[in-house]
């Protein structure tokens, strides 16, 4: 459940993003995933891929950074660092 939770948080960042741009779509997304997330690069894709399915991010290049950091304060988290967009 943490990580749906996690999921719907990030794609909701990523469509006021795309809207406040005005994008036709999102081409590329990066992250920085924290060390207590429970997610490796390769998990987050798989839910990334399933969680953009049929959204404005679809098919977006992914940039993945995991934190090896436990005592970080967001390492629980997966923050969104960026987003490029097509217009």
């Amino acid at each position: 459940m943490h990580e749906a939770s996690l999921m719907k948080n990030l794609m909701r960042q990523i469509d006021e993003v795309a809207k406040s741009e005005d994008a036709k779509s999102v081409t590329a997304v990066s992250v920085w995933l924290g060390a207590m997330s429970h997610m490796s690069a390769a998990h987050f894709a798989e839910h990334f891929e399933e969680s953009s399915a049929g959204t404005i991010a679809e098919g977006a290049k992914l940039d993945v950074t995991v934190s090896d950091d436990i005592h970080h304060p967001n390492a629980q988290e997966i923050i969104l660092k960026s987003v490029s967009v097509e217009n």
